[in-house]
């Protein structure tokens, strides 16, 4: 009675870590190729004259960033869309360096500054009260945007369904071997792919902040403590029957973590906003409700942040023990397997403890240091209660 009941434990998590990580993305890829056949590919609308574009604003979010300011106004000012259409406001979240002086330079700029820091979800509700256009795109100081970034936003608008557009995330390598950015940018090409998916069956699963654009009178103010505002606020509107655009086309560029240490502080702080936001946005989970928004949420999100994990480390144990059970031969080959892959994630840890790396080693472990840091995300989320102020991680 025993064996059977750790075997069918065994085989519910292995099912439940092989769909979080590969089934979704099969199952999803199937469904829209079965929406394909029957409605046809998505066309991409077709912008009006410059005169008739909408005015946008973009609002950026700092603190502390006078190393970034003038780089950033020179990606912002060669910016494609048409002279007088685009606002730029940037909101200044208790900046104590000069980065509010260093933008008195530049006449066109709107400074919205607040003396306390109190995290970039304050910095957002006390900005959007100063915009008076109909769309904002929101980005932050340390990325830089493609030159027709705000013409692809505003071309996703063009659909009124459409209440939210998320930009593709690309993270780049300062150098050859930085093995923090190079395994955020796997991750990130892995997401984008998940994405693209997702918007095309019916909305993307949240935008993110580097890239994340609304319809302004739609915003909702979020409680300060939000960990996962980009999430958040973008969730919320599909959970008003509204979709989420998502715009290859339109993409933030951005230095990966300078090392892993600070990537670890990242990976801590997502998956500890992760677990907030799944309590927060438990209502979209109700699948009476939008069924389709249910089964995305759950398996695009929710099940990585949540249960997998631990089911993905209580594999080990559980195949241990039924090997010592004498369950069968497949137990013991799939034992043997989960050593080599956790093996392989050691080395890949080690050689980037030395600066180098080997593709073959360092996916199993990045993947391994993804799930860890869900645990770690947890104490942090205990333990910094009513804070939505980050601690920045360095950038490569």
């Amino acid at each position: 009675m025993l064996t059977i009941t750790l075997k069918i434990i065994f085989w519910c998590c292995l099912l439940l870590v092989a769909y979080t990580y590969v089934g979704y993305a099969i199952v999803l890829y199937l469904l829209v190729v079965v929406k394909r056949a029957v409605k046809g590919r998505p066309v991409k609308a077709v912008l009006p004259a410059d005169e008739q574009l909408p005015d946008v604003t973009l609002m950026i979010c700092a603190y502390n960033e006078e190393d970034i300011v003038t780089e950033k106004m020179k990606n912002t000012r060669a910016l494609s869309y048409p002279k007088g259409k685009l606002k730029v406001i940037w909101v200044t979240d208790g900046s104590t360096d000069s980065t509010n002086e260093r933008l008195r330079a530049y006449d066109e700029v709107n400074v919205v500054f607040s003396p306390e820091r109190k995290g970039k979800t304050a910095a957002l509700n006390h900005g959007i009260k100063s915009v008076d256009t109909p769309l904002v795109i929101m980005t932050d100081a340390n990325t830089m945007l493609n030159r027709d970034c705000v013409l692809e936003v505003v071309r996703c608008f063009m659909d009124e369904r459409v209440a939210c557009v998320a930009g593709e995330k690309r993270v780049m390598a300062r150098n050859d071997g930085d093995n923090a950015a190079e395994g955020e940018g796997m991750y990130w090409k892995y997401e984008s792919t998940l994405k693209r998916l997702d918007g095309e069956l019916y909305s993307a699963m949240g935008a993110a902040g580097e890239l994340c654009a609304i319809r302004t009178s739609l915003y909702i103010p979020m409680p300060e403590d939000t960990l996962l505002d980009d999430f958040i606020m973008s969730m919320l509107l599909v959970g008003q029957g509204k979709r989420i655009a998502y715009a290859p086309d339109a993409y933030a560029m951005e230095y990966g973590s300078a090392d892993l240490v600070e990537e670890s502080k990242r990976k801590r702080r997502i998956a500890a906003g992760g677990l907030q936001s799944t309590w927060r946005l438990r209502a979209l989970l109700n699948p009476f409700r939008q069924p389709v928004v249910a089964f995305q949420l759950l398996s695009h999100r929710v099940l990585r942040w949540t249960i997998t994990p631990f089911a993905l480390f209580a594999l080990i144990p559980l195949n241990a023990v039924l090997v010592a059970l004498g369950a069968g031969t497949v137990y013991t080959v799939i034992l043997i397997l989960q050593a080599v892959f956790y093996a392989a994630a050691l080395g890949g840890y080690l050689l980037a403890r030395c600066g180098k790396k080997s593709k073959l080693l360092y996916v199993p472990y990045y993947f391994l240091f993804m799930n860890i840091n869900v645990f770690r995300g947890i104490h942090y989320l205990l333990t910094h209660k009513s804070n939505g102020a980050w601690e920045k991680a360095k950038r490569a």
